[in-house]
């Protein structure tokens, strides 16, 4: 257990590092945006080539991913119950709001807690196939319906095709294809990519760090009891079931449940906002609920880790 809690303290501190920064006007909002440009678009993908390429394939196509699909499905469907039956959501506001409370940060904070506190960075494939070929195209599918927005060209296409222009999901595959075809990269350009992959997780947490130090504090204008409603499911409903499903439905290992469990419990991730702005929905909703679960979750994950770490 102690190695786990020693990958999140470090995680904390290097969060803890960003927000200091900021507070000190040392690095300001620019460079949170160049540091969370530089992660996403260019060290994340060769950080999932490098290590994924290094690991078994059946361990990502696994029953992890049954695990990651009923977790993040039980709280989106409770989610759109409580939306259209008591709050009396809207169709487009539900689907930010499901949003809100199923899909998890797997790229800002996911990617980092694989990394240091479960070991590899290929425990968040699942989640991350779950949310980028499932749930967010059936989102935006909604609310390419449900609301005028002008997107562009043909919209089947444009929704078949968007998982795959996302980095994360680009530096999957590949290193899904060289893990397939055992293919070996030559040294020289396995290195440069090991060591551009080595910067993703301290630029992306420390421009978490600047963010929640700068980020805006939630506003009136959504009522309490549904930004509690969210962050109910997103921190607490989401991780239990895959911790149930985990251990008690598929048995997996103790290292494997914690893993579920662990990114079941990521906060809600930062583009819900992106999309809540590009379709004009819930926009408020999505800010609120994206900065509570944020601040809530350090806490719940490092409480998870306590409970679930495997001893030894």
């Amino acid at each position: 257990m102690g190695g786990v809690l020693q990958g999140f303290l470090t995680l904390v501190l290097v969060i803890g590092v960003g927000f200091l920064i900021a507070h000190l006007k040392i690095a300001g909002a620019t460079a949170q945006t160049v540091l969370a440009r530089l992660a996403f678009f260019v060290a994340s993908p060769a950080l999932m080539l490098s290590e994924i390429a290094a690991t078994d394939v059946r361990q990502i196509f696994s029953t992890n991913l049954v695990a990651s699909i009923t977790s993040t499905g039980v709280s989106a469907i409770l989610y759109v119950l409580a939306a259209r039956l008591v709050f009396k959501r809207t169709a487009s506001d539900t689907v930010i709001g499901t949003f809100c409370a199923s899909y998890v940060n797997a790229g800002n904070l996911g990617l980092p807690m694989a990394v240091y506190a479960l070991g590899n960075a290929s425990w968040i494939v699942p989640m991350l196939l779950t949310q980028l070929v499932l749930l967010q195209p059936i989102g935006l599918a909604v609310l390419d319906m449900t609301t005028h927005t002008h997107t562009g060209g043909n919209r089947i296409v444009r929704l078949a095709t968007q998982p795959f222009k996302n980095p994360l999901m680009i530096g999957s595959l590949l290193g899904l294809l060289l893990s397939i075809f055992s293919i070996r990269l030559p040294q020289w350009v396995a290195d440069p990519v090991t060591m551009i992959g080595n910067m993703a997780v301290p630029a992306m947490l420390i421009a978490y760090g600047i963010s929640l130090r700068l980020g805006p504090l939630p506003g009136k204008g959504e009522p309490k009891v549904q930004i509690g409603y969210i962050v109910a499911l997103k921190l607490l409903v989401q991780p239990m079931v895959g911790f149930v499903m985990a251990r008690y439905v598929l048995h997996l290992d103790p290292h494997a449940v914690l893993a579920v469990t662990v990114i079941a419990a990521l906060p809600t991730a930062q583009n819900v906002f992106t999309h809540s702005v590009r379709y004009d929905r819930g926009i408020i909703l999505a800010r609120d609920s994206i900065f509570v679960t944020t601040v809530l979750s350090l806490v719940v994950l490092v409480a998870i880790a306590a409970l679930l770490a495997p001893s030894g």
